[in-house]
Order: C-alpha cells, then sequence, then structure tokens
C-alpha cells in the first residue's frame, strides 16, 4: 500500500485529491490547518465521508511549526502533495508579511520534513498568478521573466525556487503545478464562480470588477486532480514546472452568462473599478503538460458550470461572511 501526505487536504481541491487516492487504495494523511479565511464546516462538510476511510488520517496541524509536523508526521510517505496555502490575491496585499510566513516559510517546512523522511516524490501546488501581466499568451513554462504583481503571486514563486534546491541538493523530485483558475464542485466561496452564483441565487447584485473583459482560463476540479494524480506518477526529471489549464480563456462578462443561463437568473450588474493585484487575462499553454503527463482537460466551461450548480444548490449556505478576493486565480 503507497502513503501519501496531502496538506491542505480539507480544502477545495485537496479534498478531492484525497477522496481520488483513498478510491485507489493509497493510505493518507491530510494535513489541515482549518485557517478561518472560510468557515469551518465547509472544509469539515469536505472531509466528513472520509473520515470513517480506515485508510485515512487527518491531522489538524499549522504547516508553521516544524517541530509539531516532525512529532505527528513519521511516515514513511511515497509522495507529499503540497496544497496547504494562505490563499487569496486581494487579502494578500493587506497582509503581505503572513502570506510570506504561511506560504514561503510552510513550504520549507515541508520540504525539509520531505528529506528528512526521505520522500522521493513532491508536488507542489503553484499558481498562474506567478506570470502576473506577461503579455505572451498563451503563457508558457519556457518563459522565464516572470512578473507578478501581488503578494501572493510572490510566495508561489518563491515555493517553486524552493522545491530547485531540494531537487538539486538532496535528489528529491519536485513537480510545481501551476494552477489555472481552478472552479467545481466544494470551490471556496471567496471565488468568482461561487461568490457570483451564491448572489444570483440570492437576488442580490454581483460586483463587476472593470469593463467585464478579463478572461481567465477556467479549469476545472475534476481535470487539475487528473493532473495531480500524474504528476505523483512522473518518473522524468527531478525538477518541472507544469501548467495545469483549460487552454481557453473565458471573459468575465461571458462568465457570468454561462451561471445566468445555468442558473436560469438573471444578474444585477454593479460596476467596480479594477482592484490592485487583478490580471487582465490568464491563459495557459499546455505543450508541457500534454508531454511530461499526458494531460488533456476533458471538461468543457459550460459542463463544469452545469456540475457545479448542481452541487451548489444540494449545499447549505455558508455560515459567516468568507473572505477573499472575489477573484479565481
Amino acid at each position: 500500500m503507497r502513503r501519501a501526505l496531502v496538506t491542505g487536504g480539507a480544502g477545495f481541491i485537496g479534498s478531492h485529491v484525497v477522496d481520488v487516492l483513498l478510491a485507489q487504495g493509497w493510505q493518507v494523511t491530510a494535513v489541515d490547518s482549518f485557517d478561518p479565511f472560510y468557515p469551518r464546516a465547509l472544509k469539515e462538510a469536505n472531509v466528513a465521508g472520509q473520515r470513517p476511510h480506515p485508510n485515512y488520517t487527518l491531522r489538524e496541524l499549522d504547516i508553521r511549526d516544524l517541530p509539531a509536523l516532525r512529532a505527528q508526521l513519521s511516515g514513511p510517505y511515497d509522495a507529499v502533495v503540497h496544497l496547504a496555502a494562505k490563499a487569496g490575491v486581494r487579502p494578500s496585499i493587506a497582509d503581505p508579511a503572513t502570506y510570506q510566513d504561511v506560504n514561503v516559510r510552510g513550504t520549507q517546512n515541508l520540504l525539509e520534513l520531505a528529506r528528512e523522511l526521505g520522500v522521493r516524490q513532491f508536488v507542489f501546488a503553484s499558481s498562474s498568478s506567478v506570470y502576473g501581466v506577461n503579455p505572451r499568451v498563451p503563457w508558457s513554462e519556457e518563459d522565464h521573466v516572470l512578473s507578478p504583481i501581488s503578494p501572493y503571486a510572490s510566495t508561489k514563486v518563491s515555493g517553486e525556487l524552493l522545491g530547485h534546491v531540494y531537487a538539486h541538493l538532496y535528489s528529491m523530485r519536485f513537480v510545481g503545478l501551476r494552477f489555472f483558475t481552478v472552479y467545481g464542485e466544494r470551490q471556496r466561496p471567496d471565488l468568482a464562480i461561487h461568490k457570483f452564483a451564491r448572489l444570483l441565487l440570492d437576488g442580490q447584485p454581483i460586483p463587476v470588477f472593470g469593463d467585464g473583459s478579463t478572461r481567465r482560463d477556467y479549469t476545472h476540479i475534476s481535470d487539475i486532480v487528473r493532473g495531480i494524480q500524474a504528476a505523483i506518477e512522473y518518473q522524468g526529471s527531478d525538477y518541472e514546472i507544469v501548467n495545469l489549464g483549460n487552454n481557453r480563456t473565458v471573459s468575465l462578462a461571458e462568465m457570468i452568462g454561462v451561471l445566468e443561463e445555468t442558473l436560469g437568473v438573471s444578474a444585477r450588474r454593479r460596476e467596480m473599478p479594477m482592484q490592485p493585484g487583478d490580471v487582465p487575462q490568464t491563459w495557459a499553454s499546455l505543450d508541457k503538460a500534454r508531454r511530461l503527463l499526458d494531460f488533456q482537460p476533458q471538461v468543457d466551461f459550460g459542463t463544469g458550470c452545469q456540475a457545479f450548480a448542481s452541487w451548489l444548490r444540494h449545499e447549505p449556505q455558508p455560515v459567516g461572511r468568507a473572505v477573499g478576493s472575489g477573484v479565481a486565480r
């Protein structure tokens, strides 16, 4: 039986990864701090079906606390999937020090723990935000001129560079995955699709930042999980950075239109100025993902929104106000 350590395991992406690994027969240890960025009840709902599984263990730990990590995560592990991070572009501008502490020092701790335990495979959740305002689209991993414009984005660049150090010094295979605007069932309530859908269903106006022309490369959670699975199995070079996206951009106006059609509700828009840290577009080149991971997205945006809407209609309204950007990365 193979063993995996999944940080951020109670979150949106992490809980889906844990579901798949358990179904494949892995023994999974999930780590999550249950950060109050959004209501704890939502994460508890994510893991409710996993808790009874005989191959599942959940540790409530802060990745900044290396002694606690060492004490409670003794391994051995065949792979570490490091998804835990302080999330959100705009909140990182208000609190850059905490983002640096969690995302950079926390990643350093996980890499050090993996080194001590002899873990060979380390998969890291990076972000499309590292590209910033790069006008050369679609964005390619081969373009080394990154232009991050938020503290959050800079922490993800730092995580990728830390991975290079450990891959070079300790022969650890580090695969950094730049996620492009992940959406779908269990999506965080602060992200645009979830936030807008809730407002639409409640008959509330939705905030539209800018003129609606900003574009995002929306990627369904099931495609992201398939990419993570492939990265866990990757046996090539010791260090790779790979985009996981859909290779199709959707404008903000188009996204709202798809939600209106899917939910059967007309939107009332509240025009807002562009926000600091926002980028005009994200767009992933998938050439490298296809070549190294045999990755090909399978869920188109309309189908993904229908699946999300079906999940949303059966979920309770979250208790408490979500803190966040309303921007899907």
